[in-house]
């Protein structure tokens, strides 16, 4: 195959020059209210990788990048925790064939982690892609919880912009009896 970055002859989605020289994450951190989120990129460095998201080459775009930044840090955060957690994205749906959302969270399934896949789904599935702060905050996403309560969760998103989906997502959480311990992304947009 080919490196879907340089189109050099590669073993992998993104051959290993392109992954030191373009896709090496720098993990940032965010506070949101309560809720802190750590993003391995800046959206301008990956915006045209991310915009694949819908479309057919997006699914091995989005599995390579999870492969390259979500699935190491999961692996190096249960090495210090020991114990198990859950994986929980925000709003699994299917669009075009696939949920971006719910590659990223299968690439961190391991012994102490368990994907609870579609358990967190907007029942007002709205686009916020160049939406205000204000229009974002007349419109919620609605989500709605169907899994265990009691638990500890990871959230998984693909960006965070204004941080209101999180915020939303974490309360529903919340009032549904599951603690967020942080919230991960491939991007932050404001960074």
């Amino acid at each position: 195959m080919r490196c879907l970055s340089c189109h050099k002859l590669s073993l992998k989605r993104f051959c290993i020059d392109c992954q030191t020289r373009l896709l090496t994450p720098s993990v940032s951190k965010r506070k949101l209210a309560s809720l802190e989120v750590y993003s391995f990129f800046r959206y301008q460095h990956i915006e045209d990788l991310l915009l694949t998201k819908h479309t057919a080459q997006g699914f091995s775009i989005y599995r390579a990048l999870a492969e390259i930044s979500l699935k190491p840090f999961i692996t190096k955060f249960l090495l210090e925790l020991q114990q198990k957690v859950y994986i929980l994205g925000i709003d699994e749906s299917i669009k075009n064939g696939y949920s971006h959302v719910a590659l990223l969270t299968h690439k961190m399934k391991t012994p102490l982690s368990q994907v609870l896949h579609a358990k967190l789904i907007a029942n007002n599935p709205i686009t916020y892609a160049g939406k205000t702060l204000q229009y974002r905050l007349a419109h919620p996403r609605n989500f709605y919880y169907s899994g265990r309560s009691n638990i500890e969760v990871i959230l998984v998103d693909d960006i965070v912009t204004t941080g209101t989906t999180l915020q939303e997502a974490s309360s529903v959480l919340a009032h549904n009896g599951v603690k967020v311990l942080f919230a991960l992304t491939l991007a932050d947009a404001k960074s």
